[in-house]
C-alpha cells in the first residue's frame, strides 16, 4: 500500500498500473454480529462510534466491468449513519439479497460490510470489458450500482430493478483505502480541488441535481421560488448553489444564525431561521399544527414580495413533510428524496389536490445526471461544501457529527491521503474560485 501512495504523491500515475494490488486493506465496516446492539433505543442515542470498525479486510475479486480505486478521500452521507445505527434495518439484509444473484455477487455477501458512498481517488486495476478508464487515472466515484439486464433501466437506468446504492446496498464501499467500483461509476476527478474537496459532493451533488434540475425531479426553471430545507446541509447546500445558479430564487430555511450566514456567503438573501423564528409544526407526537403551516407560509410570502415556492426542496420528511404541501403554490411541485426525520409522513390532502399539486420521489442520480453535476463542480460552476475533514481512523466521530447535525455541509475523511490539502493539478482555476471552495471550511 505504501508504494502505491508514494506513486500517487510523485505523480507517477503511469507507475501505478506496475504495482501490486495488496491483498488486504484497511476499511471503515459495521459488523453482523453486532447489528442488534442498539436494540430498543431511540435513533438520538445510537453511537456510531461504537458500530464503526476500522479493520484489515481481503481484497475482493476484480470482475468484469469492476475497477479497484486507491481512496485518497471519502466522505459521510447519512446513508453511512443508517448504517452504523442499523436503521430503518440492518445493511446486512441487503448485502444478503444482492449476494443471491450470481456467484459474482456473492462476494458482497459478508459477515462485515466495508461502507461509503463517495470517494476521490486513482484507478489501480480494471476487470475485463472495461475501455474508458485505466491504471493512473484521477477519479471520483458516483455511488449508483446497477446491472441493467432489465429493460427497465435503459430509459433511466435508477429505474433498474437491480439498482442499488454501492457502499450503503453492496460492500467494498468507499470509506476505505481501496474500493470496488463498477466502471460506470467513475468520472472525472475535478483538477482543481484537492482529494478531500473533490470527494465530498458525489452523492449529494448529484442527488439535489435530479431533484431539483433534472427532468426527472423537479425540473427547475430561471424565476422559479425554490424552498430549501436545510439550505446550508449535505443536500440543501448544493440545492441553493443550483437554484442560485440556474437563475431560481432560494428560499433557505435553516436552524442558526451561523448557518443563515454560511447561506449568504452562497449569495442567497431569502433566509429562514427555523429556530429562531419557533416554527413547530407538531403540537404532539400524532397531531400538527396548521397554524404553524400558515405562518411559515405567511413568512415566505413576505421575503418573496408574495410568492408562494414552485418547488418545495424537501428531504426532513416526517416533521416538515405536512408543511411543504401546504405552503407549495397552486401547481407547485414537493420533490422529496429523504426522511431523516422519520419515514411516515402525513398531510392534508385537500391541499394537494384541490390546488393540484405534484409529489415527486427522488432517489440519486443516473449517470448522465451525475456527470453533468461533476462538470458543473470541475467547472468551477457548483463549489464543494466541506466543512471539516477526519481521519479514516476517526470516522465514527465524523458519522456521529452527521447524526447529531452538528454538522455544516459535507465531512470529509482521509483514507490514504497523509494530509489536507493534496491532489491539485489545476492552480490557476482554483484560484479563481478558492474562496467560494473554502466558504464553509471553519464553521
Amino acid at each position: 500500500m505504501q508504494e502505491i501512495l508514494d506513486a500517487i504523491l510523485a505523480e507517477q500515475y503511469d507507475a501505478v498500473a506496475g504495482l501490486d494490488v495488496p491483498e488486504h486493506y484497511r476499511g471503515i465496516t459495521v459488523h453482523a454480529d453486532e447489528a442488534e446492539m442498539f436494540a430498543g433505543m431511540p435513533s438520538r442515542d445510537k453511537d456510531p462510534r461504537k458500530s464503526l470498525h476500522l479493520d484489515e479486510v481481503a481484497t475482493p475479486e476484480l470482475g468484469p466491468g469492476e475497477a479497484i480505486v486507491a481512496v485518497m478521500a471519502s466522505a459521510i452521507n447519512y446513508n453511512t449513519v443508517w448504517t452504523s445505527i442499523f436503521e430503518p434495518v440492518s445493511t446486512f439484509a441487503f448485502l444478503q439479497r444482492y449476494g443471491r444473484i450470481s456467484p459474482l455477487t456473492k462476494r458482497h455477501d459478508l459477515p462485515y460490510h466495508v461502507v461509503g458512498s463517495d470517494l476521490a481517488g486513482v484507478v489501480l486495476r480494471t476487470g475485463p470489458g472495461v475501455n474508458a478508464w485505466k491504471p493512473g487515472d484521477k477519479v471520483v466515484a458516483h455511488c449508483l450500482s446497477v446491472e441493467l439486464e432489465s429493460p427497465d433501466g435503459h430509459g433511466d437506468t435508477m429505474m433498474d430493478p437491480e439498482q442499488r446504492i454501492w457502499g450503503f446496498e453492496t460492500n467494498f464501499g468507499g470509506l476505505a483505502e481501496l474500493a470496488l467500483v463498477k466502471s460506470n461509476q467513475l468520472m472525472p476527478k475535478p483538477a482543481h480541488l484537492t482529494w478531500e474537496e473533490a470527494a465530498a459532493p458525489g452523492l449529494v451533488n448529484s442527488t439535489a441535481y435530479r431533484q431539483l434540475v433534472s427532468r426527472n425531479g423537479a425540473g427547475m426553471k430561471q424565476g422559479d421560488t425554490v424552498l430549501i430545507w436545510g439550505a446550508s446541509g449535505g443536500l440543501g447546500s448544493y440545492a441553493t448553489q443550483f437554484a442560485l445558479n440556474g437563475g431560481g430564487v432560494p428560499v433557505c430555511v435553516v436552524s442558526s444564525p451561523e448557518k443563515a450566514e454560511i447561506c449568504r456567503r452562497m449569495g442567497a438573501e431569502l433566509i429562514i431561521d427555523r429556530n429562531a423564528e419557533g416554527y413547530r409544526f407538531w403540537r404532539d407526537e400524532h397531531t400538527q399544527d396548521q397554524r404553524e403551516w400558515k405562518r411559515l407560509g405567511a413568512k415566505i410570502r413576505e421575503l418573496t414580495g408574495g410568492d408562494d415556492p414552485d418547488i418545495v426542496f424537501e428531504h426532513p420528511g416526517r416533521e416538515t413533510f405536512g408543511a411543504s404541501v401546504y405552503v407549495a403554490r397552486k401547481g407547485g411541485t414537493i420533490v422529496t428524496c429523504a426522511s431523516t426525520s422519520g419515514y411516515e409522513h402525513t398531510f392534508d390532502n385537500r391541499y394537494l389536490w384541490m390546488n393540484l399539486k405534484r409529489i415527486i420521489g427522488s432517489h440519486f442520480a443516473n449517470y448522465r445526471e451525475s456527470f453533468e453535476a461533476n462538470r458543473l463542480i470541475s467547472r468551477g460552476k457548483i463549489h464543494p461544501t466541506l466543512s471539516k475533514v477526519y481521519p479514516l481512523a476517526e470516522t465514527g466521530q465524523a458519522a456521529m457529527d452527521v447524526h447529531t447535525n452538528s454538522h455544516q455541509g459535507k465531512v470529509g475523511v482521509l483514507a490514504l491521503a497523509p494530509q489536507e490539502g493534496l491532489g491539485v493539478t489545476d492552480p490557476e482555476l482554483r484560484a479563481k474560485h478558492v474562496d467560494a471552495i473554502n466558504r464553509f471550511r471553519g464553521v
